[in-house]
């Protein structure tokens, strides 16, 4: 078998792929996204169901879910503007004005002038709102511990990252996450996410677990905080991916380990991996940044070529149990051809 020299690949599927355009809206709806558009549907009901919301003794409540949703954000304010919560909620302005009117009717909310805008009022639970909405808002949080509890703490994590990721794809947004230095523990997590992720979806035996874990063993030892870095994506305390900068030589670093669980992936974060790495590798004095990678990997190829890597080299090796085709990318960090 000839082994490749490092394998530096990104598991990051559809990081670099732009988001679809949206169909115009005489056309018809192709049948993928007619598809999915029904798993979609079809989850909302399960989930409705599942935690009783179209019941309209929900959590044993005299009010509807939207009611209950206008008592949950205002017992977590410490005021609220009429039009902030219309437009945060969704709800028509008309609908909430008068469900607010009959919450104040019932001692439930309060309104003052705002100090800081004497043209606005500002909204919030009194005493009596606050006693009369905890008990709902207990009952709640009680429901979700229930159906978490039926699961496995692993379980449990994966459902909160792929909630995570799904609100994340839905917004735009990777706000929540986080990146950071390495710390103790962190390089088992890289070896065992990178034995599992490349087993599941490129079928590489235990031979990659080995190299994964001979790369981590060798930056732990060798470790130099001014030339080298490991960056540790998180999100709510999970660890969701990793990237590594590592010297290749006084002149050139090599970016390696670069990984994205898919609750991560299609949100930019692959692309903010790789700008980081560039980014320290330049400030760190090197002229030039390396990896090796395979060239089934199509999105981590796409990463590369946007972040301004040319493939120099390629070569059929058979490694991890597969037949591969390995290539060496390169960029130049000084400006210099």
């Amino acid at each position: 078998m000839s082994r490749p020299r490092t394998e530096d690949a990104v598991v990051t599927r559809h990081t670099a792929e732009a988001p679809p355009s949206r169909p115009s809206e005489s056309a018809e709806p192709t049948r993928p996204l007619a598809e999915r558009a029904a798993r979609l549907r079809a989850f909302n009901r399960f989930y409705t169901q599942r935690i009783g919301a179209t019941r309209q003794d929900y959590l044993d409540s005299p009010y509807t879910l939207a009611e209950m949703r206008i008592l949950y954000e205002l017992a977590h304010r410490d005021g609220a503007t009429l039009s902030s919560l219309s437009y945060e909620l969704g709800l028509d302005a008309g609908y909430l004005s008068r469900t607010l009117k009959r919450f104040t009717q019932q001692g439930l909310v309060a309104k003052w002038q705002s100090k800081a805008d004497h043209r606005q009022m500002l909204l919030t639970l009194t005493k009596a709102g606050r006693e009369a909405f905890a008990p709902f808002d207990a009952r709640s949080q009680q429901q979700a511990e229930s159906l978490l509890a039926a699961l496995p703490e692993d379980g449990q994590a994966e459902l909160i990252a792929h909630l995570a990721q799904a609100e994340a794809l839905l917004t735009g947004s990777e706000s929540d996450v986080t990146m950071r230095s390495h710390q103790p523990g962190d390089m088992g997590w890289v070896i065992e996410a990178h034995a599992r992720l490349y087993a599941q979806e490129y079928g590489w035996n235990g031979e990659f677990e080995l190299m994964v874990a001979e790369i981590c063993t060798h930056f732990l030892k060798h470790f130099d905080p001014s030339r080298e870095r490991c960056w540790i994506v998180e999100r709510a305390g999970q660890r969701l991916g990793c990237a590594f900068v590592v010297q290749k030589s006084k002149t050139v670093a090599q970016l390696r380990c670069v990984l994205l669980e898919p609750a991560a992936r299609g949100i930019g974060l692959g692309k903010r991996l790789v700008s980081e790495a560039i980014d320290f590798a330049r400030a760190s004095g090197y002229r030039e940044m390396m990896l090796w990678t395979n060239d089934c990997l199509h999105a981590a190829r796409a990463v590369y070529e946007q972040a301004g890597f040319t493939l120099r080299s390629e070569e059929q090796h058979e490694s991890f149990g597969v037949k591969l085709v390995g290539q060496e990318w390169m960029l130049k960090l000084d400006g210099r051809k």
